[in-house]
Parts: C-alpha cells; sequence; structure tokens
C-alpha cells in the first residue's frame, strides 16, 4: 500500500517508515525539512508545516501529498514542557486539524494518530489504567492538552468522509536512535543535575520502539469496516511495568554512568516546579525548565497502563522483550565510543 508518514525521520516515525518498506510498502514523508536519511532510503518527501497549512496553496499541496494514499500515519508531534500553548496547539492540535481535512479531501481510507498515555494525566498515580479513563479537567502541561485535543479530533473523524480512525497512545518509547528522552536522561546524569523525585517505589510503562512501530501497521491493517479497532484509542507498551527509578539506574549502567544517589520529596519538586513554571511564564522563556508540577507528578506517581483493548482488537504483543531492547541500548552505545 502506499502509506503517508509524518514525521518519518523522527524517532517513531523512521521505525514505522523502514518497517513499511520491509513488507514493500510505498511511504510518503511530510515533514518540514528534507533529510538525507529517508531519501537513502527512496522515501518521497514533502516540504510542508502543517501547523501552518493555512493558506489556499498550503492547503492544496496538502491534498496533493494525500492523493492515492491508502493510509496516514500522523506520528509528528511538538512534545516537551517548555513550549508556549500557541506553539503546541498550532503545532500538534491545528497541524493534526490540516492533515484530516486534506485525508478527508483526498479520499484517504484509513488515519492512524500517535497519541500519547498523557492525555489523561491529572497529577494522581495511574495503576493498570484502561482506555475508560476520562481527559481531565485541569492540565498541569500544554503538550497533552494539545494531544487530547487532537487525539478527540481524530476519534470524532471516524467514519466521515468514508475515513477509519484510531489513536494510539505509546507510553515511554525508548530504543536505539532516540534523540530526546534517553540523551536527555544522559546529559543531567552527566551534569550532576538528576536526583529522583519521591520514595523511588513507582511503578511505569514503557515501550520498546520497534514495538510501537509495529503496533501502528498491526492496528492499521486491522482498520476495516465494522472492525473495534474503528473509533478507538489504545494504550501500549511492554505489558509489564518496571519501577521507574531503577529503569533509570539500570540506562545509566549502560552508559558506564553511576546510579542516581541525590533524592528530593515530591512535595518540594511540586513547590520547585511551580516556581519554575512562573518564572519561564514571565520571561518568556522557552527553553524546558529543570522541573514542572507534571514533571514531579511524573517522576514520583505510578503510572501503568491495561493493554488488553489492543492486545484484542488488532493483536499487539511485544516482539522485543526487554532484555533484548537493553542489550540492543548497550551495542549502539559501544558503536558510538569505538567511533570516538
Amino acid at each position: 500500500m502506499r502509506a503517508l508518514v509524518t514525521g518519518a525521520a523522527g524517532f517513531l516515525g523512521q521505525y514505522i517508515t523502514e518497517a513499511l518498506l520491509r513488507r514493500g510498502d510505498t511511504v510518503v514523508n511530510v515533514s518540514r525539512g528534507r533529510y538525507p536519511t529517508l531519501d537513502a532510503l527512496g522515501v518521497e518527501s514533502i516540504s510542508l508545516d502543517l501547523g501552518n497549512a493555512d493558506t489556499l496553496e498550503a492547503q492544496n499541496q496538502l491534498v496533493s501529498a494525500c492523493r492515492g494514499v491508502d493510509v496516514v500515519f500522523h506520528s509528528a508531534a511538538i512534545s516537551g514542557i517548555g513550549e508556549p500553548w500557541e506553539r503546541y496547539y498550532r503545532t500538534n492540535t491545528l497541524g493534526t486539524q490540516n492533515l484530516l481535512r486534506a485525508a478527508q479531501l483526498a479520499g484517504v481510507r484509513k488515519f492512524v494518530f500517535t497519541s500519547s498515555p498523557s492525555v489523561t494525566f491529572a497529577g494522581e498515580p495511574q495503576c493498570n489504567v484502561d482506555e475508560s479513563a476520562p481527559y481531565p479537567k485541569t492540565w498541569l502541561s500544554h503538550y497533552p492538552h494539545s494531544k487530547a485535543l487532537a487525539e478527540e479530533m481524530v476519534l470524532s473523524a471516524n467514519g466521515e468522509a468514508g475515513m477509519l480512525t484510531c489513536a494510539l497512545r505509546p507510553h515511554l518509547i525508548w530504543g536505539p536512535r532516540d534523540k530526546a528522552l534517553i540523551p536527555r536522561l544522559i546529559a543531567r546524569a552527566r551534569s550532576g543535575r538528576l536526583c529522583r523525585v519521591g520514595d523511588g517505589t513507582n511503578l511505569v510503562d514503557m515501550i520498546y520502539v520497534e514495538n510501537a512501530a509495529d503496533a501502528h501497521l498491526q492496528a492499521a491493517d486491522a482498520l476495516e469496516v465494522g472492525a473495534p479497532v474503528c473509533g478507538r484509542a489504545y494504550f501500549l507498551s511492554q505489558g509489564e511495568p518496571v519501577n521507574c527509578w531503577e529503569w533509570i539506574n539500570e540506562l545509566l549502567s549502560l552508559y558506564d554512568l553511576p546510579p542516581v544517589k541525590r533524592s528530593i520529596s515530591f512535595r518540594t519538586a511540586w513547590r520547585v516546579g511551580s516556581i519554575c513554571e512562573t518564572i519561564w511564564k514571565t520571561f518568556h522563556w522557552q527553553s524546558d525548565p529543570p522541573m514542572t508540577r507534571f514533571l514531579a507528578a511524573q517522576l514520583a506517581y505510578s503510572h501503568y497502563f491495561n493493554i488488553t483493548r489492543a492486545q484484542q482488537d488488532f493483536g499487539y504483543s511485544p516482539r522485543i522483550s526487554y532484555e533484548a531492547g537493553m542489550t540492543a541500548l548497550r551495542e549502539e552505545f559501544l558503536r558510538g565510543s569505538a567511533k570516538k
């Protein structure tokens, strides 16, 4: 089939692209830039900022990109905790709206949206939560708010103009070629700025990147008229939560770094986060603050999810084990060290 992938040069997007190409599908990438890695794979790339596709010319270009496409995988987004609301909303929410409209006008049959479990996070522990969990009434961070608005839009569009939709919520995606989660963690550890928040007993879900990519293809293949996957959201993980800080220490050991020794209480982290948010907002700084209330709650509280619905509706099962994924990370680090 012919697939359109947004953010195909991103962490998850590139794994989705490679999985599609391995099975013989054709891939079109829509993103703001051009990437030699995608050119080398034979991917057709179209340079377009989805959040700014408001002009008639940009809209026509986006519709043209969607013509002949069987399925859209919308994985592009701005993440993090430090950007202003307007940027999250324009990229994550309006960008999704623009792509949805173009896909409908072009007659695309399937639309798979990469969402986030944080769309249900209200700053409280989440233990074995399933998809019946509602969106929060108040938001601690702009990113999940913007993603929730986009997810709601995608799911509501199911059945419109003959298009079938679903949303996937992979939690803490990790693996080789990560340019966000693990590099930030390692950088903080090396600079001495990493400390444990809370009592260190919280359990969290995560997912190896190839398993997240597999789930996207499985969900797309299952999107057929009358199938249960249509119009639904799905949590994704390795299927077994881990102790957050034991996992972080194990990650650090892969990079020959010592375990986290310093710690602060959740209440202290919450207060520091509130102060940082005020300062960053006052001075309009667009970098990620060292702490926010959202981050404090994420680092201190348990949050893991029930993936039964994904297992039942489209046969999701993690192909790569936790141990195999950690081995792949260590091998990537050793290869990088050998080149230096």
